[in-house]
């Protein structure tokens, strides 16, 4: 999975928000709600690394595997990095992004996640038991 597939996958999860956050910050952001649950890094040397969150068994296990890292500044929240999207398994990072993206959205209230049509999201993540 690419850069571009990556970015048009998160936009297609259900109630997602992209926004490019400028100087000083330069990250594009993936929200739902006013959750973030991913981005990229837009300037150099970083540019195109990917951040999410993740769970605490899987940060563990990802930030073993080579070419992933804690995310600067959001590690002791569980979010990684990784440096080349290129290199990373397409339906593994896909399963993490969702994963993420359902994270934030439970972590919106009721009212707000049935305005936003994420019930259903918020209720197979749950049964899961994450």
């Amino acid at each position: 999975m690419n850069v571009t597939a990556l970015k048009a996958f998160c936009r297609r999860l259900p109630a997602t928000r992209e926004r490019l956050l400028d100087a000083p910050y330069n990250i594009l952001v993936y929200s739902v709600g006013d959750r973030n649950y991913a981005w990229f890094k837009t300037s150099e040397p970083e540019r195109w690394r990917f951040s999410f969150r993740t769970s605490a068994g899987r940060f563990l296990e990802l930030t073993d595997m080579p070419g992933v890292k804690p995310a600067r500044y959001m590690a002791r929240h569980r979010w990684v990095t990784v440096v080349d999207v290129a290199a990373f398994p397409a339906a593994y990072l896909r399963e993490l992004v969702r994963w993420s993206h359902a994270h934030a959205a439970a972590g919106l209230t009721r009212r707000r996640r049935t305005e936003l049509g994420l019930v259903s999201v918020v209720a197979g993540w749950e049964a899961s038991g994450t």
